[in-house]
């Protein structure tokens, strides 16, 4: 685990940032690639990937700052205003269906006001890129030592000693503990895997799209299961079991779902 790659003069250079970028990039050139199988402009892939990537960071901030004011005092995750101020502006990292919920917000919205881009075509384009990006992202949180797991004794057990990583995640030291993050990065690339396979069968357009949300969804709520850190929003609507990760995963899947649905009513001619 290393937070902090190295440092020029005072500045510290995160390897959670460095790696988000790595993310960003990857995950647009694989959009791009995707997009000119159906003959959309990669440029305008691209373009579109700026605005969705601070809608991303902004919501990823919100929903860490919600859940954090959610959180009784005393509780693990529970934080003082200036705990969430540091947080909202000083800090790398969010919650990451946060900034997806921001994302495709945004991404409903620039499409609407006419961006020469199909709106399902476009999505399906988008999101295996999306997968691959959180898949390099979640390596981000694994070298931060943040969105760890419970404690474990398997013998791929990960033990963080760094006390950077205490002291901004409230990463447990010396704990043998579940590499979630690690998990994350595999369900991930599982998701894009699917993507890719199914794209080609494809039975109409935004089937990609509403798959994506479909086994994202299906994903977090069954990799929360080794989330050590799950007390952050703990106890939504009074059930101990229904944390945000597992929370937003449900919404995820009935979005994934009704949009599966109402799409294939509407069946259009495919381009690829």
């Amino acid at each position: 685990m290393h937070p902090v790659l190295f440092e020029i003069g005072s500045f510290p250079l995160g390897t959670y940032g460095l790696l988000l970028a790595i993310a960003f990039f990857a995950g647009t050139a694989l959009a791009q690639r995707q997009a000119k199988l159906d003959g959309l402009a990669p440029a305008a892939i691209a373009d579109l990937a700026i605005a969705i990537l601070i809608a991303a960071i902004v919501g990823a901030k919100l929903l860490m700052i919600i859940v954090a004011l959610g959180t009784p005092a005393g509780q693990d995750g529970a934080m003082t205003v200036r705990d969430i101020f540091t947080l909202g502006t000083l800090r790398a990292g969010g919650a990451i269906h946060g900034g997806i919920i921001a994302a495709t917000a945004v991404f409903f919205w620039k499409l609407r006001k006419g961006k020469g881009l199909p709106l399902r075509l476009t999505g399906d384009a988008l999101v295996p890129g999306v997968a691959l990006g959180q898949a390099i992202g979640r390596l981000g949180c694994f070298s931060a030592g943040c969105c760890f797991g419970t404690d474990c004794h398997v013998p791929w057990a990960v033990t963080f000693t760094n006390p950077v990583a205490q002291a901004f995640s409230g990463t447990p030291l010396g704990v043998p503990l579940h590499p979630v993050q690690i998990y994350n990065t595999l369900a991930n690339l599982a998701v894009m895997a699917i993507l890719l396979a199914v794209r080609p069968k494809r039975a109409f357009q935004g089937q990609i799209f509403a798959l994506y949300f479909l086994v994202e969804g299906l994903g977090r709520v069954i990799t929360e299961t080794w989330r050590g850190d799950v007390d952050r929003g703990t106890g939504w609507l009074g059930w101990i079991w229904l944390s945000t990760g597992r929370l937003t995963g449900l919404a995820f899947m009935l979005l994934g779902l009704g949009l599966w649905l109402f799409w294939s009513r509407r069946k259009t001619i495919q381009h690829a």
